[in-house]
């Protein structure tokens, strides 16, 4: 239970002063819904009101703090022209200009006569000075009220920054002092202050260097995140190898039979990772190993050669993937292996109902299925295993830790888990997603694939691809074509898949299939029948298709809009071909002009295929909010922490996250104590669960 301390800081937004339902969805959609969020949302810059010239010294372009006194007013005889307060100093004379504001308002906020501070941007406009609808207008006397500096927020439409900086500041009033949970020699070595202190100050920014990732406050709080998150992995860890497992050991007689079935022999890195997860099985701790391997690396066939083993040993298997397309896949991929070692396997998707599923559903409780391959649909409560050893999770940065630990809890004894990914993953991101684990890595491709020819083309050369296409289908080419949305939208120019499919079925004169995440699981896995068959040479597809999808015969990746794709992405997208013997080719069409950021993406992704080198470029370019689609998955978004800037930091944390575990277990010292708070401030509760005491 979370201690009353922070009760406060998880209310509601909408318990602040000021913020009515209206204003509460526009925060929501800003920083979050909760006065944590707000806390947590750190000003992206500043205003800098601090210049403050004379008139005859002020400098156009800049925004400035001036003393006035008001001369004249002169109101526009057409509501379309603007009302005009005439005012000066002992130097010059400026206007304040506005639009479509009521006179009477103004006369009483800038009687003639009077002196004021106005601050705003300061313009030339006919030989003359104005300042359009200044920010601020004060009286002489309360120039102590007006803050000079100002931290600015990321807004969203519709949301003033006055609106949310207030918000903030009533969110920050409940930040209570807490006892200190940091090691003192790192505080003291660090310069740091408290984590109270850090708040306020990264709240309150009075130059652009307080806005970096290196300030001291920031330090301390992207510190303070980043331990957070290591704690909680190795509690896990060491509670995971705290518990005895189950000794799995295989005669290899299954696996033997049905790799005998496979078309290509193991690759050396496939029979080394096979080799690192049977001794992990075989052991008495339980298994908590990740598989990473690249694009069309083999992952697969390494689950197979695991959930063989397990299923030999008499218990069952479950391979979990997080769409419906990669489920099928994978069922269509071991089927076979499974058929020719004589195992049972079966699906379970959302799409499985009635009858059907609840004949699935009694066959895994009375131990007729020994290996079942599905998606969340796992996680119901209505799935019962009748002994489940082996959790495979698929394309695990879909899931969160939370995830694994509910498939784990299926079993009615110890379930071994084995986390796959293609998506490879900086060392920094592996280690605050995947800490608490041990990591096989796939690094050959099989044999006989051959290089993929990448290729940048503008979008002024549109109708070249059509032609290299319409050719390439002549000779009995497949291939795919990759749009970021669904249908046209007025607000974007991107285009659209619906629209492409239609263009492309006139310009080729060739069947063009369409499949998007919109459509219902039977239209999609019609559509991708068609294009497995050949019976549809073109398939135009959103991102949907990004993992797991396997056609070998397709040999041509189109990519439009390449430039508003992230890197890894494009890489998984490109990994859809060459998969096959024949040469293969992706075309990336951007729109010009290109940034620099776009430019160093695509050119890097025209130099190499080496995922591992593509994902270090991608974190270094974009930061790791972006680099996984992290804010649509279950991967770490951290808030304060930024991986690119603080990487030496997680580095630190995680080992004084194991000293803390192998000193301290249950966090009962008084650092532990306080090193609870700060779990659960950042929302860790599932590893303080795990504590005897907790």
């Amino acid at each position: 239970m979370r201690p009353s301390i922070l009760f406060p800081l998880f209310r509601e937004t909408r318990t602040l002063s000021g913020v009515g339902p209206k204003v509460e969805k526009l925060i929501a959609r800003a920083a979050g819904t909760r006065l944590i969020d707000l806390v947590f949302d750190l000003p992206v810059g500043l205003v800098d009101r601090s210049y403050r010239p004379k008139l005859k010294e002020a400098e156009e372009g800049r925004i400035a703090t001036v003393e006035v006194m008001v001369r004249d007013h002169l109101p526009s005889q057409n509501p379309r022209w603007p009302y005009k307060v005439r005012c000066a100093d002992e130097t010059a004379f400026i206007d304040l200009v506005f639009f479509r504001t009521k006179g009477d308002y103004l006369k009483r906020t800038l009687p003639v006569g009077a002196r004021r501070i106005v601050s705003g941007r300061i313009e030339r406009f006919r030989d003359g000075l104005q300042m359009a609808h200044p920010d601020h207008i004060v009286g002489p006397d309360d120039i102590d009220d007006f803050a000079l500096v100002k931290p600015v927020y990321a807004l969203t439409e519709g949301l003033p920054l006055k609106s949310l900086s207030k918000a903030v500041r009533g969110a920050l009033e409940k930040v209570p002092e807490m006892a200190e949970w940091l090691d003192k020699p790192l505080l003291r070595a660090r310069v740091w202050p408290s984590f109270r202190a850090a708040i306020f100050a990264a709240h309150a920014p009075e130059s652009p260097a307080d806005l970096s990732p290196e300030s001291p406050a920031r330090m301390r709080l992207a510190y303070d995140e980043l331990l957070a998150n290591q704690l909680a992995l190795a509690l896990i860890r060491a509670r995971m190898r705290g518990q005895k497992g189950r000794v799995l050991k295989s005669t290899d007689a299954f696996k033997a039979k049905a790799f005998a079935a496979l078309p290509f022999a193991l690759t050396v890195s496939q029979q080394q990772a096979i080799a690192e997860i049977e001794a992990d099985m075989a052991s008495s701790s339980r298994m908590l190993r990740l598989l990473q391997g690249d694009v069309g690396s083999g992952k697969t066939v390494v689950a197979m050669a695991a959930l063989l083993t397990v299923v030999e040993c008499g218990a069952q298997g479950a391979l979990m993937a997080p769409t419906e397309i990669l489920a099928r896949q994978h069922m269509a991929t071991l089927e076979p292996l499974a058929r020719a070692a004589g195992v049972r396997m079966a699906i379970l998707t959302g799409r499985e109902k009635g009858v059907a599923r609840e004949q699935t559903l009694k066959a895994l409780e009375g131990g007729l299925i020994d290996i079942l391959v599905g998606t969340h649909a796992l996680f119901s409560e209505d799935v019962s295993f009748r002994d489940l050893a082996l959790a495979v999770v698929d394309e695990q940065h879909r899931f969160g830790v939370h995830h694994r630990m509910k498939l784990q809890g299926k079993g009615d004894k110890p379930v071994d888990v084995l986390v796959m990914t293609a998506t490879p993953i900086p060392r920094t991101l592996a280690l605050t997603a995947y800490g608490d684990m041990e990591v096989s890595r796939l690094t050959e491709r099989p044999a006989g694939r051959k290089p993929i020819y990448t290729r940048l083309l503008s979008a002024e050369r549109i109708d070249e691809v059509i032609v290299h296409l319409r050719q390439a289908i002549a000779r009995g080419a497949r291939a795919y074509w990759v749009c970021p949305l669904v249908e046209e939208s007025e607000k974007s120019d991107l285009a659209a898949a619906e629209d492409r499919a239609a263009m492309l079925r006139q310009a080729l004169h060739a069947p063009v299939g369409l499949i998007h995440g919109r459509m219902k699981g039977p239209e999609r896995d019609a559509a991708m029948a068609k294009f497995k068959s050949g019976e549809t040479k073109v398939l135009v597809a959103t991102t949907v298709i990004e993992v797991g999808v396997d056609v070998p015969e397709a040999s041509i990746m189109v990519v439009e809009h390449a430039e508003r794709f992230g890197l890894a992405q494009l890489h998984q997208l490109r990994g859809r071909v060459g998969r096959g013997s024949t040469k293969s080719t992706c075309l990336l069409i951007y729109q010009p002009p290109l940034g620099d950021t776009a430019k160093a993406r695509l050119k890097t992704l025209r130099e190499t295929e080496d995922g591992f080198v593509i994902a270090e470029e991608d974190l270094r370019l974009r930061g790791p909010g972006e680099l996984l689609g992290v804010r649509q998955s279950g991967m770490e978004e951290f808030r304060l922490a930024d991986l690119a800037a603080h990487a030496e930091l997680l580095t630190t944390a995680r080992d004084d996250a194991k000293l803390i575990v192998s000193t301290d277990p249950e966090l009962m010292s008084p650092r532990g104590e306080a090193l609870r708070l700060l779990l659960y401030l950042f929302e860790r509760e599932e590893a303080v669960r795990l504590l005897r005491a907790g």
